[in-house]
């Protein structure tokens, strides 16, 4: 049992892969990584005992990780809460299976996946009846595509948005009651800039 696995609460995870990557000249990110593991390979392997893997914004021609389910946001690039609400559309392959009770909401861009998402499970059982938990770095800062939420809170919570396109997060997750999980900054590091891309290298 990998330390990103809870078998007492059952999960799926969506992983978002899309965004325009502007200060990157547009490349796509996920494919980036160094000794032969993209940052797509280390989101995946945070998922580890997930029931369902659904993979949201996978640029043309990469390569979908085996078993997960592909799905776009609409409209393309529309931002993290179109994603969101793609990749929660998706009940598997014949859209025919249940969700689980939990959902890992993860950016394919972390450079410590694994290590962050055993924090937040280890949250977990100290506080049973949230909404979500969620990431927030040593800055106090919130890290929205860096936590577990109840599926069924979430939908709500889409569903009450007038639209999801260009939505905030902020506004998305304001009616949810999630613990604050301390999870340091360096395990909350993206890739977002030339410098972290080539640090990544």
């Amino acid at each position: 049992m990998t330390p990103a696995t809870d078998p007492v609460h059952p999960f799926d995870a969506v992983l978002l892969a899309g965004g325009r990557a502007s200060r990157l000249d547009g490349i796509d990110k996920t494919a980036l990584g160094g000794t032969g593991r993209t940052l797509l390979d280390r989101a995946v392997a945070a998922t580890v005992g997930a029931g369902r893997v659904v993979v949201v914004g996978l640029r043309d021609g990469s390569r979908l990780p085996v078993g997960a389910v592909g799905v776009r946001e609409d409209p393309p690039f529309g931002g993290p809460v179109a994603a969101l609400a793609a990749g929660l559309r998706t009940d598997g392959p014949d859209d025919t299976a249940a969700s689980a009770p939990t959902t890992l909401v993860l950016a394919c861009d972390l450079v410590r996946p694994t290590a962050a998402v055993a924090l937040l499970w280890r949250a977990v059982a100290g506080a049973d009846t949230a909404d979500g938990w969620i990431a927030v770095d040593d800055d106090g800062v919130r890290q929205p595509l860096l936590g577990l939420y109840r599926t069924a809170a979430l939908r709500a919570a889409l569903a009450a948005l007038d639209v999801v396109d260009g939505a905030s997060l902020h506004r998305l997750l304001a009616p949810l009651d999630l613990v604050e999980v301390p999870v340091p900054s360096e395990l909350c590091a993206d890739v977002d800039t030339p410098e972290a891309a080539a640090r990544l290298r």
